[in-house]
């Protein structure tokens, strides 16, 4: 099997990986995000208010580290070949 091609799969299968995570958290907070919540507010000693604009930054900064680290290097990938 060609190196680029090895490569290749791997960003796809990573990229697919990381939207699955991706959906899955953003459902959990917007699910069950009370509990979380309770828990994090606890654990951290943030505010809840505060919670809302962390949980809001995590999911927009992981949306983009998948694009930047998966997606596109996939898409460059898959041009080239």
């Amino acid at each position: 099997m060609n190196n680029m091609q090895v490569i290749t799969e791997f960003l796809g299968w990573c990229t697919v990986i990381n939207y699955g995570v991706l959906i899955f958290s953003t459902l959990m907070i917007t699910t069950v995000g009370d509990w979380a919540k309770e828990i994090h507010s606890k654990l951290f000693k943030i505010s809840k208010e505060k919670l809302d604009a962390m949980y809001f930054n995590f999911l927009a900064n992981y949306k983009l580290a998948i694009f930047i680290f998966n997606l596109a290097p996939y898409i460059a990938l898959k041009i080239m070949a």
